[in-house]
């Protein structure tokens, strides 16, 4: 008979790698098949090429076009004021091709007001100096972190195959590769594709550690926890679930005879993810007093400090305390929570509001996800309900409770919801978790494994469908990026990435000669070089039809986006339209003739941009 006490024992030590299958080839990683590598490769590769066609016909995004100019000024003067609402990792890895190039930049004279964003003053002075170059400029940037893309597969891959086996790591692969959210956002220069696979490399090494507690662990742990903080901000919550987590595994493996994690490795493991923090920052503003700083959020700046900086810190018993993090990465988490406190418009399913909805990127998580891998998501929660299909207890809370604890806190911040890449991070996790249904003992089912690898395949299809367009990204339930302006704007689908795209579609078109625009975006159209005159404003036209002639409308203006606090729909009269062609989704293109609100729709010119040259 076998006692309750070793019941536990064998729940809790549950093999990192299922036992070989039954089928020829073995599953144990001693005796990886040689298609097995092949395809891992080939997926990598695959990735590789689609993410640098992206990088090279999308024109520079809304923020991006900070983000690259403020990388730039941390290695140039050391200082990291600029774009403060995000760690500086992502962009200055990305800068660094840019450090032997040596474009024009200027960094004086920018306000250094608390309440300023003067990254984006610097981005557009950065665009002007160095004409269509600056183009070039930030294809490189993005190309630079696409190594950093493929190495979040990687990571998906190994956890994967270490829970459920080999097949269900190509299984996580695959869908990381192909995901329309990982495409797009992987492809252009913002953190949070880079704070998603930061992130999921600390937590699965961290989980290592847990497992197989010894200093060389530790030490890998608290590196890879740095490296996350260094990524995005959001990654704070670390500190405050690393011991939770410990704990909470020592708790379940009470009964196994294996080593235990210690609380001085456990110390270790934050003290040194602390210290790298710090040095990203060169230290700068590092343990000043807490009552130095002065706060424009209410939360940590008092009432008021919404139009005078200010602290509640201040003439308290807590304002000698010294902040073990840099200055600028306080004020950046100060600058975040003023923005949430303030508020911004929001978009959902046609309603706009100024605040937003705690189940807003649930929602937008279901709409701009490929069919196949939700589907994959409720089998594997389906099975993860069935203890025959369950690793233990502890491997489960490692894998779940980070992409939980993300999503419920990115949530609770309903000032404003806008874009889906906030809950970006906690994708590798989903898709680790979708990949157990690739378990060897579910694999015994010939049908299920059949359904399976079909719905991958879907899947992918589905993303490689829309591609390149993947920012743009709805799945086929809500209609296709098509339908998904009734959804989700903003970037979601148009962050003004097609510039280049219009600029291709006027060149072919010479009947069009001078296009009237009404874009969205931080770039100026001047920048790409093509004729074009504003669109008359709602206000000009007096009730009247527009003039016509060819008309280029960014979509989020079509359905009337409020993105700044006194935006007006000057332009959501061309919904009476019908568009001639949706260039990469974001852009539509109208042939006014002034004599009906309706246009035929010829042909849809969605195709890849040529690089301005």
């Amino acid at each position: 008979m076998i006692n309750k006490r070793q019941q536990n024992d064998q729940q809790f030590d549950t093999p990192i790698v299922p036992p070989p299958s039954q089928t020829q080839e073995s599953d144990a990683p001693h005796a990886t098949p040689t298609w097995h590598r092949r395809t891992v490769a080939s997926l990598l590769i695959c990735q590789a090429f689609l993410l640098a066609w992206i990088g090279w016909i999308k024109a520079p995004v809304f923020d991006e076009i900070a983000h690259v100019p403020s990388g730039l000024s941390h290695w140039a003067t050391g200082d990291f004021s600029l774009y403060r609402v995000n760690p500086p990792l992502i962009r200055m890895l990305a800068t660094i091709p840019l450090l032997a190039i040596q474009p024009k930049t200027d960094w004086k004279g920018y306000s250094e007001d608390p309440y300023a964003r003067p990254e984006f003053i610097i981005g557009r002075r950065f665009m002007d100096a160095n004409d269509l170059n600056a183009f070039w400029y930030y294809t490189l940037c993005r190309w630079m972190l696409i190594p950093i893309v493929l190495f979040g597969g990687w990571i998906c891959y190994l956890w994967a195959s270490e829970l459920f086996g080999r097949r269900s790591g190509i299984a996580a692969l695959a869908l990381w590769c192909f995901s329309p959210n990982i495409l797009g956002w992987g492809a252009i220069n913002t953190p949070d594709v880079g704070a998603a696979v930061f992130g999921v490399t600390a937590v699965y090494t961290f989980r290592n550690w847990l497992l197989r507690p010894s200093w060389a662990t530790c030490s890998l742990a608290g590196t890879c926890l740095g490296a996350a903080e260094l990524t995005k901000s959001t990654w704070i919550i670390l500190f405050e679930l690393w011991p939770l987590a410990w704990l909470s595994w020592r708790i379940f493996s009470r009964h196994s005879s294996s080593p235990q994690p210690s609380a001085l490795q456990l110390a270790g493991v934050l003290l040194l993810g602390l210290y790298l923090l710090n040095l990203g920052y060169g230290f700068e503003g590092s343990f000043s007093r807490l009552d130095s700083f002065k706060f424009i959020s209410e939360s940590l700046g008092g009432t008021g400090a919404h139009e005078i900086p200010g602290s509640r810190f201040e003439n308290t018993s807590l304002g000698w305390i010294p902040v073990p993090l840099p200055a600028n990465y306080v004020k950046g988490i100060d600058v975040q929570k003023y923005d949430f406190e303030v508020g911004k418009w929001s978009y959902l399913r046609g309603e706009t509001k100024h605040g937003g909805w705690w189940y807003w990127y649930i929602y937008a998580l279901l709409v701009k996800s490929p069919l196949g891998t939700l589907f994959l998501l409720a089998v594997a929660s389906v099975l993860f309900c069935s203890r025959r299909f369950r690793v233990a207890w502890r491997e489960e809370l490692a894998l779940i409770l980070p992409a939980l604890v993300v999503l419920v806190f990115v949530s609770s911040q309903t000032g404003f919801n806008r874009y889906l890449r906030y809950v970006i991070p906690i994708i590798p996790f989903c898709l680790i978790f979708a990949s157990r249904v690739f378990n060897e003992n579910v694999l015994r089912y010939k049908l299920l494994r059949l359904v399976g690898t079909i719905v991958v395949i879907i899947s992918a299809i589905e993303s490689l469908w829309v591609y390149p367009h993947s920012m743009s990204f709805f799945n086929r339930a809500v209609g296709g990026p098509t339908g998904g302006p009734s959804h989700l704007l903003d970037a979601n689908i148009d962050w003004g990435q097609d510039l280049l795209l219009l600029k291709d579609f006027v060149r072919k078109h010479s009947e069009i000669g001078t296009i009237r625009l009404a874009y969205f975006g931080m770039a100026e159209p001047e920048w790409a070089e093509f004729p074009f005159e504003p669109a008359p404003k709602a206000d000009e036209l007096n009730g009247n039809p527009p003039p016509p002639g060819w008309y280029a409308v960014s979509v989020n203006h079509v359905y009337g986006y409020r993105h700044n606090e006194h935006d007006k729909p000057w332009y959501a009269y061309f919904a009476q339209y019908q568009p001639r062609s949706h260039l990469g989704y974001s852009i539509y293109v109208y042939e006014i003739n002034g004599s009906s609100k309706s246009t035929p729709q010829t042909r849809n010119v969605n195709r890849m941009a040529p690089r301005i040259q």
